[in-house]
């Protein structure tokens, strides 16, 4: 972290996740695959499950249904997506953190990974030791939206309203503890500012909410902002990753608005249950590899601005620790809660 908030440094960076997916060059990661018995040895027990545990059409979800049909052919099994939401993703996290570990039934989870240790009491499993991680899948940047015809038209105008009516403007999240929630967080505590959090059950009910009025912005993964400020139906007033997108070349970052080192990217990656063997991990993360580093694979995730990764196990859980030590040190300085 190069700054807590309030501590009067540069501000706050995350952790950054791993190496874009490249061609050729997935096997150089730290925990890469060799050919061999190790793979032949371990095969899925029959069809698996990626449970998504919050609502359809947010972020998880379009990234495991992305993954399923090349993640099911590498494997020789059928795999469906289940959503289970509710109480903060803690409702499917633990459908899977006491699923029986033979690589059956497996999560598609993201940031709450990194976040709900520290901010979620008592979910009934413990985040950091219920899960095995298996790949990063996907990096997401994140728009700052509001509606069309909101009375405001830029960041510098949203605080300087919040500044004036405190707790006046909401802002709708997928959930206590996920990329959206943590990103208007920090805005409001480097701001000074203070807004109410409205969480839904995931990115899609979050977006409705804006687009219906019940809140005033909110932070979106570009693949569901981009269609509606295509069609006029939301505007951007920034974006939530230090470099502007090339698709996006007049939505200015926060960091260049006056919050220098503001920089949150949702990110999503798949787990199994602890206990789940050495080997099992080697052939589904070789799977994950498989699915998408296909051209329509990385075609769409461009096309929707994000970023394929597929890092390998221990590049993973490495990039797992530093992210929930920088979160902890966010939430305990920017007073996060759950609400």
């Amino acid at each position: 972290m190069a700054g807590a908030p309030g501590s009067g440094q540069e501000g706050v960076r995350m952790a950054r996740p791993g190496r874009p997916l490249q061609r050729r060059t997935l096997l150089a990661s730290g925990g890469a695959l060799a050919p061999g018995a190790a793979l032949a040895a371990w095969t899925p027990p029959g069809p698996i499950r990626l449970v998504v545990p919050f609502a359809t059409g947010g972020g998880n979800d379009l990234t495991a249904r992305l993954l399923a049909p090349g993640f099911g052919a590498a494997l020789g099994q059928p795999v469906t997506v289940e959503n289970h939401h509710g109480a903060a993703g803690t409702l499917g996290a633990g459908l899977v953190a006491h699923a029986p570990p033979d690589g059956a039934t497996l999560l598609v989870d993201g940031m709450n990974q990194a976040v709900a240790p520290f901010l979620l009491p008592s979910p009934g499993f413990d985040y950091l030791h219920a899960f095995a991680p298996i790949s990063q899948l996907c990096r997401i940047p994140l728009l700052l939206v509001i509606r069309a015809d909101a009375r405001f038209d830029s960041l510098a105008a949203l605080l300087s309203r919040a500044r004036l009516q405190p707790g006046r403007y909401a802002y709708a999240s997928s959930g206590n503890g996920v990329a959206n929630h943590v990103a208007a967080a920090l805005l409001a505590s480097r701001a000074g500012v203070s807004f109410t959090h409205s969480p839904y059950r995931g990115g899609a009910p979050a977006l409705r909410a804006i687009l219906g009025g019940e809140a005033d912005f909110g932070f979106v993964i570009t693949a569901l902002a981009l269609p509606l400020l295509s069609r006029g139906r939301l505007r951007a007033l920034a974006l939530s990753t230090a470099a502007r997108l090339p698709m996006l070349p007049a939505v200015p970052s926060i960091a260049e608005q006056g919050f220098p080192g503001f920089d949150v990217t949702a990110w999503n990656g798949l787990f199994g249950p602890a206990g789940l063997a050495a080997e099992a991990i080697d052939r589904l993360y070789a799977a994950c590899r498989a699915a998408l580093d296909t051209a329509e694979a990385r075609q769409r995730l461009a096309a929707s601005g994000a970023t394929a990764l597929a890092t390998a196990p221990a590049t993973f859980e490495a990039f797992l620790r530093q992210e929930r030590a920088a979160m902890r040190a966010l939430v305990e300085a920017a007073r996060i809660q759950a609400d």
